[in-house]
């Protein structure tokens, strides 16, 4: 089977790849991420993935270099509802190469985090899937696994999702009551 991968960055992709592989499926990445910001985190989470990519011999595919402009049109003041708009916006593009690529299926790393909404992404994969099979399977059984071997690896590891909205969260506590 010739599956099409997104991938959100490096880490997220070790352990659904070493499964994938193990199994035979002949697997392509593609990275399609506009939500990520600033620039500099963009880089290092493609650079990231370029190394899984090279490490494994898993050819990869960038759909389009940043333009966090795509993201920021999609979520524009539906912002409580912007992981939902995301998840939609890089499955259409995955699904797009994946059928104009002659791809069998494709899947996501989305469904290897702890910290997605992994029903949400699989529910709206199911939906939007149209001619093309989604390939799912729980993949935050390796989620340990994937952590260990991106540091043996000294893979560069994010600490938000990506989004602007995600990393305020992360640092809200700075601002005081």
């Amino acid at each position: 089977m010739r599956l099409l991968l997104h991938a959100c960055c490096g880490p997220c992709a070790l352990y659904p790849l070493r499964v994938l592989l193990e199994r035979g499926v002949q697997v392509h990445l593609l990275f399609f991420n506009p939500n990520i910001h600033p620039l500099q985190e963009y880089v290092r989470r493609w650079k990231a993935l370029q190394q899984v990519a090279q490490a494994l011999g898993v050819p990869v595919i960038c759909s389009e270099r940043y333009d966090p402009a795509v993201y920021f049109r999609q979520v524009a003041f539906r912002e409580e509802r912007r992981c939902k708009l995301c998840y939609i916006l890089r499955l259409e593009r995955t699904i797009h190469i994946a059928r104009h690529g002659g791809f069998d299926a494709f899947s996501t790393t989305l469904l290897y985090s702890k910290f997605q909404k992994h029903e949400e992404i699989r529910q709206l994969a199911e939906d939007m899937r149209g001619s093309i099979p989604f390939y799912y399977e729980d993949f935050r059984e390796g989620w340990s696994e994937g952590i260990a071997r991106s540091k043996e690896m000294g893979i560069y590891r994010q600490q938000y999702c990506g989004c602007l909205y995600s990393e305020a969260e992360r640092f809200k506590s700075m601002l005081g009551p």
